[in-house]
């Protein structure tokens, strides 16, 4: 079934978020569906962090609603953490602990049943069957990567936020993480993607949101955005190659100013 065709597992609607006075995210609404990779791209202090906050649970914004598998966080903030996992960009396990007892540990909190065979059919799953007595802080960070995907998907939560998930890692374990994420979509889950990569973006995303100054300020497909905007002028001047990136239409759209 075509992802436009099927229920969202995430709604965000005419969110707003203020840190004091200064407003960090604007009037922002998206939604997510199942079987559904969706990028939240914008540069840094663009309101990205804040709106995954919200969705989180993590702070409560001003104003708006969020819906997750269709519970509010407000009304149902209990089912909302049920149906989501999340997994961040360094995720401090302890580093003593051996991957199966930290599987144990979240499948505990989780009131997942974990026997040797399901601990098993994980480990081989993740290409980590011979190293399950092994200490986190010994793997490496690809490792330690597919290892935190598992746990944040350990109860099978509709909607997973990855929040730029494969920085540092090298081309291979990259690689692998994509491919998990893919089937991770095959099996009708939604996932929020944030990224600094370009070329993630585009080769894993089915739709982007490019946020900027806390506004969303497009959402579409990457060829599509590439598309609309290839002949901007402000996306041609940032061209380096000739053919226009998704790159070219992010700093077009953006700016080319660094941000702190």
């Amino acid at each position: 079934m075509d992802n436009l065709l099927k229920r969202s597992v995430l709604q965000v609607e005419e969110l707003d978020i203020f840190y004091g006075s200064f407003q960090a995210v604007r009037n922002v609404s998206f939604d997510v569906k199942a079987g559904e990779i969706f990028g939240l791209l914008g540069p840094n202090g663009a309101g990205k962090t804040s709106t995954l906050s919200a969705i989180e649970g993590l702070l409560k914004p001003q104003s708006g609603n969020i819906t997750v598998a269709g519970f509010s966080i407000k009304d149902k903030p209990l089912h909302v953490r049920a149906n989501l996992g999340v997994q961040l960009q360094a995720t401090s396990f302890q580093p003593e602990l051996s991957i199966v007892e930290i599987l144990k540990l979240y499948a505990g909190i989780h009131a997942v049943e974990m026997n040797d065979e399901k601990l098993k059919a994980i480990l081989a799953n993740i290409k980590l069957e011979d190293a399950g007595s092994k200490r986190f802080g010994q793997l490496s960070g690809g490792q330690q990567q597919r290892v935190s995907l598992v746990i944040a998907m350990i109860h099978e939560p509709r909607l997973l936020l990855l929040d730029e998930p494969t920085s540092g890692l090298d081309p291979q374990s990259r690689r692998q993480l994509w491919e998990r994420m893919e089937a991770l979509r095959e099996k009708d889950h939604g996932i929020v993607l944030t990224t600094h990569s370009m070329e993630e973006a585009e080769a894993v995303c089915d739709r982007i949101a490019i946020i900027d100054h806390g506004q969303i300020i497009n959402i579409d497909t990457p060829a599509a955005l590439i598309e609309k905007h290839r002949n901007d002028p402000e996306v041609i001047g940032a061209s380096r190659k000739g053919k226009i990136t998704l790159e070219d239409v992010f700093i077009g759209l953006t700016g080319k100013a660094i941000r702190s």
